[in-house]
């Protein structure tokens, strides 16, 4: 029996550091989208890069919101009572809130909010100590991200959780960390190898896709991911490199109505001739004369 799909539309840091930005975001994928959550991200930059990664220019210079690395990472975060204000601007439009967090005193500090869930990124699931504190200190699901994580790292994740008897609070996805993925790289039956070792270790199973387009999300589904998160922005062609890896409103809005269509359809049939097909068994079954 498949459970309904559970949209998370990945807002990020695609607010480009304005309320304003973030507060249409989060209006849009509750009202248009009917996304179920909407995430952001929180960061402490000092605490998050070395003194060289911090003063470094930004990679692709184009996209940088600051002459550093360090102070782009620091034009894009909002502090704690701007995150506060999120969370109510979400509970007003009846959507989820929920942030990635990045190092130790980013959780500390979104734990505080006491969000239905809190994400692990992929850059950050080997972050040991903070999933430590997390498991005595936040009380709510934990949703985490296998991109770019070794086979070993993924077994002693779980078993941190499952040690500190958080393992059914832990949701672990599927994911390629690129931006935007091939489909060749997607991988999806990695999901059913997780579904295969995690599953009953684990709460659920999820896909966080960074591919083009949303058909790739239903097969994701169909291979047993409950949790659907994509990277989500209101103009791809807006400055950042996380834009053009996400999915605009209609996007957002399309996937979650085709994934409640498969949902709908992900059944057997109750009888022999369900009542819509006896009409057309009378009009055209073939049936031999004698």
């Amino acid at each position: 029996m498949y459970e309904k799909p559970y949209v998370i539309a990945e807002a990020g840091c695609n607010h480009m550091g304005s309320m304003e930005i973030a507060k249409e975001l989060i209006n849009t994928a509750a009202v248009y989208c009917k996304a179920d959550a909407i995430k952001f991200q929180k960061r402490c930059p000092r605490e998050l890069l070395t003194e060289e990664q911090y003063n470094a220019p930004h990679p692709n210079p184009v996209n940088s919101y600051g002459e550093t690395y360090g102070k782009h990472r620091e034009f894009l975060e909002f502090n704690i009572e701007q995150h506060k204000q999120l969370k109510e601007w979400c509970e007003q439009a009846g959507i989820i809130y929920s942030t990635s967090v990045w190092d130790l005193t980013s959780a500390k500090e979104i734990t505080s909010l006491n969000p239905v869930f809190i994400k692990i990124p992929s850059a950050s699931n080997t972050n040991y100590e903070m999933l430590q504190w997390l498991c005595e200190n936040y009380f709510g699901e934990i949703q985490l991200s296998f991109g770019m994580t070794t086979r070993d790292e993924e077994e002693r994740i779980v078993k941190l959780f499952e040690k500190n008897g958080r393992g059914k609070d832990l949701v672990i996805f599927g994911c390629t960390s690129g931006y935007p993925v091939p489909f060749s790289d997607v991988c999806l039956l990695e999901l059913t190898r997780l579904k295969k070792i995690y599953g009953g270790r684990v709460k659920d199973i999820g896909f966080s896709g960074h591919h083009l387009g949303i058909a790739v999300d239903v097969a994701a589904y169909t291979l047993g991911a409950h949790y659907i998160e994509r990277h989500y922005t209101l103009d791809r062609t807006w400055k950042g490199t996380d834009h053009a890896a996400s999915l605009e409103p209609d996007g957002i809005r399309k996937l979650k109505r085709d994934l409640e269509a498969v949902y709908e359809a992900l059944t057997y049939k109750e009888e022999d001739i369900l009542p819509i097909e006896q009409v057309q068994r009378n009009k055209l079954k073939y049936r031999k004369i004698d």
